[in-house]
């Protein structure tokens, strides 16, 4: 097991990585917890696979669980289920001193930890992701939320977690698409400041498409590893920390326009990503050899790199209300070279038209 620490002053938490974690769960929880009972949050795809085990593992040390079980998929990602939470901890009398754990995805994560967030203004909460895209970003930072109609997580707060525990062995069940979506947050972070990591996914690619034990905890580790040294350096996203968003805010419109759940949310930040090299190219930063070899480390991995005909002017639109607007300014995250990233403002409406359409087909 590999354990890295996302230092946050009194706030700071471990993140544990390895298989066969989730059987031993409570020798990590039962140290956390203010009372025998907790509330597990999770999903109808992945409550059949792990609730059980994780119920077992607390069961060893006296430790009861309330589950609360969600529908499956982002476009569930509403203030209704955020509700049916608070519902579900209400009717049981839970207390202040419950620790609320997500078990799922990053949906789950970020709506878990939202509730957390909320419940009687604050409990504690637990992270226990179970997709690659989960256990290498979402999971990690303490960004939690949930989707409004006008855009991606505008309602959230920022709330750490106690502890991540992320169980490399969940990936087994996980579907290759899923897997895939993922691979694009883990190839986001060789781009914004680790050429070293890019190039040993480039060489390693086949090896985490084919679940390889050993390559994914590498993988999961070097991405939580710069996540928890970019969080730790701006928690609330005043400045480093939007370099975590490379592809986002191309990537959150497009799912925003196509419909949340059609296009999976690590898809979208593929194209995204596409979209921001491109503008990078238009600024003489990247070149085609540049552009061409992200794209095809993206296609190596399953993922898309263009989208179909879409509307132009509404996907700006999109863009216009995301979160990364300062001043009424929107801000990029470009890429300055394969492994330097920096935010810039976006010049005009020309350049994100140039962008789009850039990686749109005909």
């Amino acid at each position: 097991m590999q354990t890295l620490h996302l230092d946050l002053g009194k706030h700071s938490y471990p993140i544990h990585i390895g298989h066969g974690l989730l059987d031993r769960a409570h020798e990590w929880i039962a140290p956390l917890i203010k009372t025998p009972r907790v509330a597990i949050v999770s999903n109808e795809t992945v409550a059949p696979l792990y609730l059980d085990r994780l119920q077992n593992a607390l069961e060893k040390s006296g430790i009861g669980a309330l589950p609360i079980i969600l529908p499956e998929g982002e476009q569930h990602k509403t203030v209704e289920s955020w509700l049916a939470i608070h519902d579900a901890l209400l009717a049981a009398r839970c207390e202040r001193g419950t620790t609320l754990i997500a078990l799922g995805g990053g949906v789950v994560g970020d709506i878990a930890g939202f509730a957390a967030a909320t419940f009687q203004r604050g409990i504690d909460f637990i992270q226990i992701p179970t997709t690659l895209l989960a256990q290498v970003d979402s999971s990690v930072g303490g960004k939690t939320g949930i989707n409004h109609p006008r855009g991606k997580n505008m309602i959230g707060a920022f709330y750490q977690p106690r502890m991540v525990l992320i169980d490399t062995d969940a990936l087994a069940t996980l579907p290759a698409r899923e897997l895939s979506a993922g691979l694009a947050e883990v190839i986001k972070y060789g781009l914004i400041r680790n050429t070293e990591f890019f190039v040993w996914l480039e060489n390693h690619l086949d090896a985490l498409l084919a679940g390889d034990a050993a390559a994914l905890q590498y993988a999961i580790g070097q991405s939580c590893a710069c996540k928890a040294e970019i969080v730790a350096a701006d928690e609330r996203e005043t400045g480093e920390r939007a370099l975590l968003n490379l592809g986002h805010t191309f990537g959150h419109a497009l799912e925003a326009e196509f419909g949340y759940g059609n296009w999976l949310h690590g898809e979208a930040v593929a194209v995204g990503t596409m979209m921001a090299a491109a503008a990078s190219k238009a600024r003489g930063w990247l070149n085609d050899a540049d552009c061409e070899r992200i794209a095809r480390l993206f296609e190596r991995a399953h993922l898309p790199v263009r989208i179909p005909p879409a509307d132009v002017e509404r996907l700006i639109d999109w863009m216009r209300g995301d979160k990364k607007v300062a001043s009424g300014k929107l801000r990029l995250v470009l890429l300055e070279a394969i492994g330097q990233a920096a935010v810039h403002p976006a010049r005009d409406d020309e350049e994100l038209q140039t962008a789009l359409t850039a990686c749109m087909d005909d």
